[in-house]
């Protein structure tokens, strides 16, 4: 069974580095994860999955915020008005 330790500073630095350098990547290739491989793979490899899980979700996150602040919110139109 392996042991869930909490990941040293110097883990925890390179997991960051690899996660910045993959989204730096997706940043300009506009998200084509497919030019990104060799970066994502480093980015599993040096990361805890719970981290890349919750490393994904929050660029999805971010991204989302982002455009409500460039964008503004746009309701969707409800379907079937009565």
């Amino acid at each position: 069974v392996a042991k869930m330790s909490a990941p040293t500073m110097e883990e925890r630095k390179a997991c960051w580095e690899a996660r910045d350098e993959f989204w730096q990547c997706l940043d300009k290739h506009a998200d084509d994860a497919s030019k990104c491989q060799k970066l994502r793979m480093s980015f599993e490899s040096r990361c805890p999955q719970q981290w890349v899980k919750y490393f994904d979700k929050r660029r999805d996150f971010l991204k989302y915020k982002k455009k409500l602040e460039t964008e503004g919110y746009h309701p969707p139109e409800a379907a079937g008005k009565s």
